[in-house]
């Protein structure tokens, strides 16, 4: 074997970069969108398995609960859900927030929606003593864009949750039209000032007084409220906002809904 030839191999070997000073800086740079991504992409994978294991555990798939520990495992997932909200939340910025995942307008039940984001909350709302009331008569399947329509539904009844102490939340959707329906997410926290409802849709508004007793009403990122709105954006319509000072905030939303050709 020719020695030189080994020397030019090895020299051949590129050195790892020294890690970086400042770790921060990596998110500035021009890679660190990419490196947030990567991020929300990673948080994920995890959370979802602890969606998957909680909700087997509650069920009793894996032996007998008591109601105790029904209610923990519950908050466990709601927790859990969150977490993935959020990631999901930060790749939607990142595409700009206002496609729809589900291109196509498909049959659905508004009933079931209701259904789903109530057994994701119900744990919550259990632990903070809140009356949980969701109002929908039998309206038959639908037409239209059933992963949207939950997902906002969702963040907005998690949020009411969160920030709401005493009294209800309550969730509806009533008919308006032959083909309309609009969605309302209402509760009695604490109400928002003006000067917060103007930087209500702000991603990353800076914290202000007056939006309840907290000094926030949604996450401080803001992140969920800017996502619904685009989503909203999408099906066609607008978010709309009620709030009282000290008596509750409603959020409300109206789309296009036809009943599917079965049920039209």
């Amino acid at each position: 074997m020719n020695p030189q030839s080994n020397v030019a191999e090895t020299q051949a070997i590129a050195l790892p970069e020294a890690e970086p000073r400042d770790l921060a800086a990596c998110f500035t740079d021009r890679h660190g969108l990419d490196l947030v991504v990567e991020m929300a992409h990673d948080l994920r994978s995890p959370l979802t398995s602890i969606l998957f294991l909680a909700e087997a555990l509650q069920r009793g798939h894996s032996g007998v609960v008591n109601e105790t520990q029904r209610r923990q495992l519950g908050l466990i997932r709601s927790a859990a859900l969150g977490l993935c909200a959020a990631a999901s939340d930060v790749l939607e910025m990142t595409r700009g927030g206002n496609r729809l995942v589900q291109r196509e307008a498909t049959p659905f039940s508004i009933s079931d929606v209701l259904a789903s984001v109530r057994d994701l909350v119900t744990p919550l709302a259990e632990e903070k003593g809140l009356d949980l009331r969701f109002l929908a008569p039998e309206l038959g399947e639908r037409v239209g864009h059933e992963r949207a329509v939950a997902r906002v539904l969702l963040n907005l009844t998690t949020n009411a949750l969160k920030y709401t102490d005493q009294g209800l939340v309550e969730v509806a959707a009533r008919e308006t039209g032959e083909s309309r329906i609009e969605f309302s997410v209402r509760d009695t926290g604490p109400g928002m000032d003006p000067e917060a409802v103007r930087a209500l849709y702000q991603p990353f508004p800076q914290r202000a007084s007056g939006l309840g007793a907290g000094g926030q009403y949604f996450s401080s990122s803001g992140l969920g409220l800017a996502i619904c709105r685009k989503l909203v954006t999408a099906l066609g319509s607008e978010l709309t906002v009620r709030t009282w000072p000290g008596g509750g905030t409603r959020f409300a939303f109206e789309i296009d809904l036809p009943p599917a050709p079965r049920f039209a």
